[in-house]
């Protein structure tokens, strides 16, 4: 009796990256001139009056790069307004530095600021949380080198004792590395809620940025048109908003400018559509504020 030849095992098509549809829609071909229209014209209701952005996360998550991208934008080429350091995972920045970004001529500036801070290095580096919460509340002066030992005490030079509008924080945006593997692991994910919870007491709203999804996720590094067709981007954004409580209508993902030498317009698109929307969140804030 001859022996039974199995049958040549079926060819198994690997799973696709891409959901069937996009599940955010962008026009790719409008929205960026929209959007940068928005952001031109936005103006406080009150005269006098700035939106001030902190950006806050995890050290070398790309808190600098994305102040330098939404510059290189606005000015409409390549710049480098904060300092960035190449080393993954490090922070570069040690001081509380507000950036303005001009507006056409000279001295003229656009009305929100970005706040950059130094990175958090753990999920135990409780004195940078509390400075966090301080800086949420105004009481941190522009210049103050970061102390990963102490938090900014009340004789210090640089501690704002009676803060205005201004100096208080009017969103808060947590930057996010979409390349990390355990993207927020149970202890970061606790202090991140942490600051979330203390700003949510201040009534500040909150919003994520996921940067370096070129670095995270082939098939958006082939097209950035993929962003939100890609599977594993979403399931990421989806795992980050129950752990951490950021809605994913808060939640936004950019390439920020790192090695291009020129703008591109699909870039563009995601860091204004984000913007955008960090500008209206905060400005809603700072009108209730207004009225109180």
């Amino acid at each position: 009796m001859g022996e039974t030849q199995s049958k040549p095992a079926e060819d198994v098509k690997p799973e696709s990256p891409f959901l069937d549809k996009a599940w955010r829609e962008i026009n790719w071909s409008g929205d960026k001139y929209t959007d940068l229209q928005f952001v031109n014209d936005y103006n406080p209701q009150t005269e006098g009056q700035q939106l001030r952005i902190l950006l806050h996360g995890l050290s070398g998550a790309g808190k600098s790069s994305f102040i330098n991208s939404v510059h290189s934008v606005l000015k409409g080429r390549i710049s480098a307004l904060a300092l960035v350091d190449g080393i993954a995972h490090s922070s570069f920045t040690k001081q509380y530095t507000t950036y303005k970004i001009e507006k056409g001529n000279p001295n003229t500036f656009y009305p929100f600021v970005l706040n950059d801070m130094i990175g958090m290095k753990n999920a135990n580096d409780r004195v940078h949380v509390k400075d966090i919460k301080r800086a949420l509340r105004g009481h941190v002066k522009d210049g103050y080198t970061f102390n990963p030992v102490y938090k900014l005490s009340k004789e210090d030079p640089y501690y704002n004792e009676s803060p205005t509008i201004n100096n208080k924080v009017h969103i808060l945006v947590c930057v996010i590395d979409a390349s990390t593997d355990d993207l927020c692991g149970e202890n970061v994910a606790a202090t991140l809620r942490d600051i979330r919870l203390e700003a949510s007491e201040l009534g500040i709203p909150q919003v994520a940025v996921f940067t370096k999804i070129d670095e995270a996720f082939p098939e958006i590094k082939q097209d950035i048109r993929n962003i939100y067709k890609s599977k594993k981007l979403k399931a990421k954004m989806q795992k980050f908003s129950v752990n951490v409580g950021i809605p994913m209508n808060c939640i936004f993902a950019v390439q920020n400018y790192h090695s291009e030498m020129h703008l591109h317009n699909d870039i563009d698109t995601l860091i204004l559509s984000t913007l955008r929307r960090i500008i209206a969140f905060g400005d809603d804030f700072l009108n209730k504020q207004n009225m109180c």
